[in-house]
């Protein structure tokens, strides 16, 4: 007799039990007991007697499960299973996208950490999640090796300053940062309150107030190259002030829209792009050609530049016009590179 279930279902609230979470409690309970009444499977499953009963049957019919009722002992059993019937086994339990993702992406951030202090306490909780992994009915090793979470672009930091700063994050404090501006390859010092760590495209990012400017601000944690906490409290910005601010425009870039860009995909590009999302306002349309228009606020044509470029000749620039020239200036300085012969 093959089972496959995670101790995962015996916590789940009946609430929340769909039937395939029954059958795999159900099957818990045979095994943990010698019989079980029908009031207990009742009351842990948080169901009608007649419910139970259809899952019994299904089970008993379509799983071959050797379920059997002990009417002297008053609950239900397995029995032996047939030595030439179908084989019970229980439907393997997979994840949706979103729950996969943030189990591998735990695993592996897990896995990237350097043995330290911290390796006793996370030994459980990789073993925890391995468990969950295999509720699959899979080895976790051969889910991690067949499902894999690629980092592009990702660029290293300083873990001493990470620390520092994440402290001071959490204490509420100010800090003194200095900073290299890659767009300008200069050296910035600035006094800021940190709000917030986001970890953005497989980098992360520090949103704070910028006392110099007076403003929010987003720093390149990786750019960072010096930190020391401060005496002063930090400012608190407001939630609400946050979310409009870091949320009103395209990109990491944020702040208030200045433009909407309008972006025409081709035919075979809109296959992929009109499932994207690249703003929680943006407007999208099929055009009677096949192709895709596309409108996204944006603040600040850093990103949004970059993004454009990555498909090359499968997008043009409708609107704004300033936005339009960047693309084309960009496009002549990358053909200058490529002189006939």
């Amino acid at each position: 007799m093959q089972r496959r279930y995670h101790r995962h279902f015996m916590h789940l609230p009946a609430t929340a039990m769909n039937r395939t979470e029954r059958f795999y409690k159900i099957d818990q309970l045979l095994h943990e007991s010698r019989v079980v009444p029908i009031q207990r499977f009742l009351d842990d499953l948080g169901i009608s007697r007649a419910t139970f009963k259809r899952d019994i049957e299904y089970m008993r019919d379509r799983l071959h499960a050797p379920i059997a009722w002990d009417r002297e002992a008053g609950g239900y059993h397995f029995a032996s299973e047939p030595g030439d019937g179908p084989r019970y086994e229980l439907p393997g339990v997979w994840f949706s996208a979103g729950e996969l993702y943030a189990l591998l992406a735990a695993q592996k951030l897990l896995s990237d950490i350097e043995p330290g202090l911290l390796e006793p306490h996370l030994a459980p909780l990789q073993a925890r999640l391995a468990a969950i992994l295999e509720a699959t009915g899979h080895p976790a090793d051969q889910i991690t090796q067949r499902v894999r979470l690629l980092s592009l672009g990702k660029r290293r930091v300083e873990p001493r300053f990470f620390s520092t700063i994440a402290n001071a994050l959490l204490v509420r404090r100010q800090i003194e940062i200095t900073a290299w501006n890659r767009g300008r390859d200069e050296v910035d010092i600035r006094t800021i309150s940190p709000q917030r760590l986001v970890h953005y495209r497989d980098n992360w990012y520090l949103d704070a107030w910028c006392h110099w400017r007076q403003a929010l601000r987003s720093f390149s944690v990786d750019a960072i190259r010096k930190v020391s906490t401060l005496a002063f409290a930090a400012v608190d910005v407001p939630d609400a002030d946050m979310e409009s601010h870091f949320r009103s425009a395209y990109g990491i870039f944020a702040g208030t829209p200045i433009a909407t860009a309008v972006l025409i995909f081709s035919a075979e590009r809109a296959r992929w792009v009109k499932k994207e999302r690249w703003h929680r306002d943006q407007q999208g349309e099929t055009l009677p050609d096949g192709s895709y228009r596309l409108r996204v606020p944006y603040a600040d044509e850093r990103e949004l530049l970059m993004d454009i470029q990555r498909h090359g000749s499968q997008v043009r620039v409708e609107e704004p016009e300033s936005l339009r020239a960047k693309v084309a200036d960009e496009a002549r300085k990358v053909l200058s590179m490529y002189p006939e012969e």
